[in-house]
C-alpha cells in the first residue's frame, strides 16, 4: 500500500529501512513516550521490524508505514493504523513517530490526518484512538488537531496514558477530515 499527503509519502517497511528504524528506536528522546519508554538494541529493533512485517500480513491495510518527505526523499519517521486491545475491546490506533530533526514542522499532524482519512475512506472505520502518555503534550496536540478528545485515562506499561478518541458521527461540528484529499495506490 502507498499513501500520500501534501508533503509526505507513506510506504511499507523493507529490510533496507532497518538502520533508520533502529535510529528511531535507539533515541531516548523519541521513545520516552512510547510503551515503557525504553530504547532498543539492534536485536530488539530487529524484533520490532518483524512485528511490523507480521502486522502487514495479519491486518492488511494496517500497520506502521515509513514516512518519506516528498521534497527530498528523506525518511522522517513512521505512522500507521495499528490494532490495539484496550480493556477487552479492539480499537484502531493512529500512531506516529517523527525523527527529532523534523519535530515542530507539522509532519505528525499531516500524517495523522491522512491516516484518519484512509481509515474512513478505505477501511470504512468511524472510530479511532491514540494512546498518549500524560506528559506528551506534542502528541496530544496532534490528536486534538484531528478532532480527538480525551475519553479516559488508563495505566499501560506502568505509565498513565490518555485514550484520545474520535468517532466520525460525534465530531461536534468538526468536519472535513473524511473529505480531505489523499492519494492511495
Amino acid at each position: 500500500m502507498r499513501l500520500q499527503s501534501d508533503r509526505l509519502q507513506f510506504r511499507v517497511y523493507t529490510d533496507e529501512d532497518f538502520d533508520f528504524l533502529w535510529s528511531l528506536l535507539a533515541d531516548p528522546e523519541i521513545v520516552r513516550y512510547i510503551g515503557k519508554g525504553e530504547t532498543r538494541d539492534r536485536s530488539k529493533a530487529l524484533e520490532f521490524l518483524y512485528w511490523i512485517y507480521r502486522s502487514y500480513k495479519e491486518t492488511p491495510g494496517r500497520g506502521l508505514l515509513l514516512l518519506i518527505r516528498k521534497e527530498d526523499g528523506k525518511k522522517i519517521g513512521h505512522a500507521g493504523l495499528v490494532t490495539q486491545t484496550i480493556e477487552g475491546r479492539e480499537e484502531l490506533e493512529i500512531g506516529y513517530w517523527v525523527a527529532k530533526e523534523y519535530w515542530g514542522q507539522g509532519y505528525a499532524k499531516e500524517a495523522a490526518a491522512a491516516l484518519q482519512c484512509y481509515g474512513l475512506q478505505q477501511l470504512g472505520k468511524k472510530r479511532f484512538i491514540s494512546l498518549i502518555q500524560e506528559n506528551n503534550m506534542a502528541s496530544q496536540k496532534v490528536a486534538e488537531h484531528i478532532g480527538m478528545t480525551i475519553e479516559k485515562e488508563i495505566s499501560l506499561h506502568g505509565k498513565n496514558v490518555y485514550i484520545y478518541a474520535v468517532e466520525e458521527e460525534k465530531r461536534d461540528g468538526i468536519s472535513g477530515i473524511g473529505n480531505r484529499k489523499i492519494d492511495i495506490k
